[in-house]
């Protein structure tokens, strides 16, 4: 196989979009590696005779894992070479999926979500680090919305399809065709994305910006807190309102569709003004949060609601991305292991404090204290005009 030619971070949008697009798929597989699971937990659980309880701690642990070792990891392997560290991602990926697909035993399950958390914990570092190295700075924020764009294609399409896939052909065969498509991504990866040159990681170099960085990783932690105490209950949010069983996966799509909007919105901005295009964004997620409070279970309100929640939200990642890398505290790929560490931090955290809510003041009560989180964390945001400026 033939691969591509180094090149220095200097090429314009065009010229670097096949390695933009070749890490757009794989960021789509690691997504769908991801979240697959959470549509098959009752098949999976049926299968194993394993509580709901339990088998829904195979996505808690692929979260904890990615939100304990994001920058350990990073920092680990911060001495070797890009591609080859993001190609070994992709071959982990391919056999967790496969383990997953042919697991004799519940345990076994586990062990290959594992080893798709730590996959994980280190994938998306290497993917926020790599964009930068291929354009110029003019065009990092729209770089970094155009390869993560593949985890909005991942949650809008290509899980949907698997569940789909494995609700009528068996929750394997979806795990099956994830690690061909794994694969798949691997060998396009290795033909369109180019080697970018780096250093190891040295604090002496990268001395400035801590205090920004902060700033972003501490937004991003809280505005993704609020965000998952709200959205991990979404589809009862939705079956409370009135909408069918069968409606709740169509309506999820449609809304997860919306979120490209955000992220065609956030790519723009981050490139002209970085400040406005985030609180824009954050303001909205807010009002739309707040929205669905306020009018639930009414069913217009709340998917007219749902539906801005989606689109804005889609744009959320990129800001967090593109200003921790801008902030200049550390080398990119450490900067994104701290957002995607405090992202898990998030997930995880928002997942444990909806559901405790849920269990003592029911579902009316999600909204107010995500929207309140989600404010705590635009407030960091406008209080911090150097980690999020007006200009790039």
């Amino acid at each position: 196989m033939t691969l591509a030619p180094e090149r220095a971070p200097t090429a314009g949008l065009r010229e670097s979009l096949p390695g933009l697009l070749s890490l757009a798929l794989a960021s789509c597989v690691a997504v769908s590696t991801e979240m697959l699971p959470v549509g098959l937990l009752p098949e999976i659980g049926a299968t194993f005779a394993v509580a709901d309880s339990v088998t829904g701690l195979l996505v808690s642990l692929y979260a904890v894992m990615v939100a304990t070792l994001a920058v350990p990891l990073t920092v680990a392997t911060s001495r070797f070479s890009r591609k080859p560290l993001l190609l070994a991602t992709l071959t982990c990926y391919a056999l967790s999926n496969a383990l997953v697909a042919v697991a004799p035993s519940f345990a076994v399950v586990a062990v290959g979500r594992t080893l798709g958390g730590v996959t994980h914990a280190l994938f998306f570092s290497l993917v926020i680090g790599y964009s930068p190295r291929l354009v110029s700075g003019a065009h990092v924020g729209r770089a970094l919305a155009l390869a993560g764009s593949g985890a909005s294609v991942g949650l809008v399409f290509g899980v949907p399809l698997l569940t789909s896939l494995g609700t009528a052909a068996g929750w394997r065969a979806s795990f099956t065709a994830l690690a061909v498509l794994s694969v798949l991504t691997f060998l396009l990866v290795a033909r369109l994305l180019p080697s970018v040159d780096h250093e190891p990681i040295s604090a002496r170099r990268w001395s400035g910006g801590r205090r920004q960085l902060a700033a972003v990783a501490t937004s991003n932690t809280l505005v993704f807190l609020g965000q998952f105490t709200v959205y991990t209950f979404v589809a009862l949010l939705l079956l409370g309102s009135g909408v069918s069983p069968a409606l709740v996966g169509p309506v999820l799509l449609a809304c997860g569709a919306c979120g490209l909007l955000g992220l065609w919105y956030a790519g723009r901005g981050l490139d002209r003004n970085p400040r406005q295009t985030a609180v824009v964004v954050l303001v909205l997620i807010i009002c739309a949060v707040v929205g669905l409070g306020a009018t639930w279970p009414t069913l217009v309100g709340v998917l007219l609601a749902t539906a801005i929640w989606s689109a804005a939200f889609g744009g959320v990642p990129s800001i967090y991305q593109t200003c921790a890398v801008r902030a200049r505290a550390m080398p990119p790929e450490l900067a994104g292991a701290w957002i995607n560490s405090t992202a898990n931090i998030g997930i995880a955290g928002g997942a444990a404090i909806g559901a405790g809510l849920l269990h003592t003041a029911g579902l009316s009560s999600l909204a107010w204290p995500g929207a309140l989180l989600m404010v705590c964390g635009l407030a960091v945001m406008l209080l911090s005009r150097r980690a999020f400026p007006r200009h790039p």
